[in-house]
């Protein structure tokens, strides 16, 4: 797979978009009354803080997990998603109310790409671009990804497929709880039963601790070979994080070489044709 000099402008020099939110709690003094024992000062609330509105997650990817990987085993996986086919699994998941995030979704976002491709990417959930239209990576993100993706002669369309962790919007874009990602991950797993890629790239922190079952920072699982369901993984920024942090976009080719590199290894073959 040849490289070209034009190769990190495809791969999406943004501008750097910083969004800050703070807040500060004030405390307002008593009136004076009788002297009484010194009481311990008080410990000030912790700033509030206004998440992305789109579909802007992982947008602190160096932050731990809230979900300890403990919980997720707490929802048994149905025997029998491990047996649909991919119409089957596509309605299934459409008509799904296994967690109370049906209840306020538009569409179910069940994934977008070649069924049969070597490269599979995960994503952490949808956002509302992603809720409104039902299909991964629609917005600004989606738009960088593709970049990213055409620098290595893929795309969404051709050779590659995309999935999230959960198939519904979290309100708010917040992060989903631990009994959500323990009830969708059937579907997740039947689905790279049905693809088998030959590699996986986990998009963001949330998706890359969900994958490998760790609380480890995103910068510890990067530039590492892991493994799920028996495929290779590989761990990188979500684009939406690297939408905001314009040094972390080399950080992130790197990772997309070694990729490469990885499936090469597991016998891809460079062409743009489906296996």
């Amino acid at each position: 797979m040849a490289l070209h000099e034009s190769v990190l402008e495809e791969f999406g020099l943004a501008p750097l978009w910083v969004r800050r939110g703070m807040s500060a709690a004030q405390e307002q003094q008593g009136r004076m009354q009788a002297p009484v024992e010194a009481q311990p000062p008080r410990t000030p609330e912790p700033p509030a803080f206004d998440g992305p509105p789109d579909d802007d997650f992982a947008w602190f990817d160096d932050q731990p997990a809230h979900a300890p990987a403990e919980a997720r085993r707490e929802a048994p996986e149905p025997s029998s998603i491990q047996t649909l086919d991919w119409d089957a699994l596509s309605e299934q998941v459409a008509a799904c109310q296994r967690c109370r995030l049906c209840e306020k979704r538009t569409n179910t976002v069940f994934g977008v790409g070649d069924r049969s491709a070597d490269w599979m990417l995960i994503g952490e959930a949808p956002g509302e671009n992603e809720d409104r239209l039902g299909e991964p990576f629609v917005g600004q993100a989606g738009k960088l990804l593709d970049n990213m993706l055409h620098s290595l002669t893929l795309a969404r369309d051709r050779n590659v497929y995309i999935a999230n962790v959960i198939k519904c919007r979290p309100p708010g874009n917040r992060n989903p709880e631990p009994d959500e990602v323990a009830r969708c991950e059937p579907y997740l797993q039947r689905q790279v039963a049905l693809v088998k890629p030959k590699l996986i790239v986990a998009l963001g922190r949330f998706a890359a601790q969900s994958l490998l079952r760790t609380e480890a920072s995103i910068s510890s699982l990067r530039g590492r070979v892991h493994e799920y369901e028996g495929v290779p993984v590989i761990v990188t920024y979500h684009p939406a994080y690297l939408l905001r942090s314009l040094p972390d976009k080399a950080k992130a080719w790197a990772d997309l070489c070694l990729a490469r590199d990885t499936w090469l290894a597991a016998g891809g073959v460079p062409s743009n044709a489906a296996k």
